[in-house]
């Protein structure tokens, strides 16, 4: 089958490979479609998460690992011991894998496991490829409501619900998400999805700014408008309830996001940083401020994201801006993104069946 394997620093290769086998206990699906993520992007441009002559403790693989963590398949075997599942079944994978043994996985935080991993980045196959065998535990069935291309859009709205869920907002919450990248406008319907009707949205680039704008944010311009105190008048002086970094982008926008939280507010952080970010510890004494990140997600998470999108709560769609083949996830996905893409695609969709 055609797979993109990485294999160091800005070397991935579309190339031929096995098809996975079944064992006890795993299931074999097609894939149909699967989305680039900046995950994906990190780790073309900084190498492997795991180098590959080394082995992750929970895939016992060496590389170079099939690319591709957010995917929708269906059904073509089961192992011995799955139960629930038929063959033709359409199902969402969730990536991230855990131990289940160590002392956050005990706590209940399986997404901090001490052991953790993805299926995508460390092992266990990916979804740049025609097919994918992982455990039982990690396949869930959709809804007859999905179909493909909105189940290959379950992982990275999660990543967007567990913040929203750790912040505690509800109908009646103020909010301000920083960045309308493919998380930050995540947040932005999953702000939604549980009731928030008032969420500014602070983004620079005009294509993502007009996107963010047409799902129902309040949208302003960072470069040309102080975002925490626009925040404020905004509320009547008082501040936004809760406020998500989702750009990282320099080390103006977590203050911003901090300086514009009312007394008692929270600020989740959800990106990636790559420097060091000032801030002053009065403030966090003298308006009992908190800052909290949110990483990965649970098997609940996953499990509320499909519900929602059920319910028609949350509708993704929107998001998807290019559908392409898997011949060309390299030219017309990560180089693409990693180039003057970022200005204008949110998620680009890949599937084997396309070609270009």
């Amino acid at each position: 089958m055609l797979a993109l394997r990485l294999y160091g620093v800005k070397d991935a290769r579309l190339e031929q490979v096995d098809e996975p086998v079944v064992s006890p206990g795993t299931v074999k699906r097609r894939i149909e479609w699967a989305g680039v993520c900046g995950s994906d992007l990190h780790f073309y441009a900084g190498g492997p998460s795991v180098p590959a002559d080394q082995e992750h403790p929970l895939f016992h693989e060496q590389g170079p690992h099939i690319m591709g963590h957010e995917f929708s398949g269906i059904v073509t075997e089961l192992g011995d011991g799955v139960t629930g599942l038929s063959i033709g079944d359409l199902v969402a994978v969730r990536p991230n894998v855990w131990d289940g043994t160590c002392e956050a996985c005990l706590r209940g935080e399986p997404n901090l496991c001490d052991n953790r991993g993805n299926i995508g980045y460390d092992g266990g196959g990916g979804g740049f490829s025609e097919f994918v065998v992982a455990p039982q535990e990690n396949v869930y069935k959709l809804p007859a409501s999905f179909d493909a291309k909105l189940g290959a859009l379950v992982e990275s709205l999660t990543v967007a619900w567990r913040p929203v869920r750790k912040s505690g907002a509800k109908k009646g919450t103020t909010a301000l998400v920083i960045g309308a990248g493919p998380i930050g406008l995540g947040l932005l319907l999953c702000l939604k999805a549980v009731g928030v009707e008032q969420i500014i949205v602070s983004e620079p680039g005009a294509s993502r700014a007009a996107l963010a704008k047409q799902l129902g944010a309040d949208v302003i311009n960072p470069m040309t408008t102080d975002v925490a105190k626009y925040a404020i008048e905004a509320t009547s002086g008082k501040g936004v309830d809760v406020a998500f970094d989702a750009s990282g982008f320099d080390e103006n926008t977590l203050p911003s996001a901090f300086g514009a939280i009312r007394v008692a507010g929270t600020v989740v952080v959800v990106a990636r940083f790559h420097g060091i970010v000032p801030m002053d510890p009065k403030d966090f004494l003298f308006g009992e401020k908190t800052i909290t990140g949110s990483y990965s997600y649970t098997d609940q998470d996953f499990r509320e994201v499909i519900e929602a999108i059920d319910s028609g709560r949350l509708d993704p769609m929107p998001l998807v801006s290019s559908t392409i083949g898997l011949d060309e996830v390299m030219t017309r996905g990560i180089e693409h993104l990693l180039g003057d893409g970022r200005a204008t695609e949110v998620k680009i969709l890949v599937s084997p069946s396309l070609h270009a």
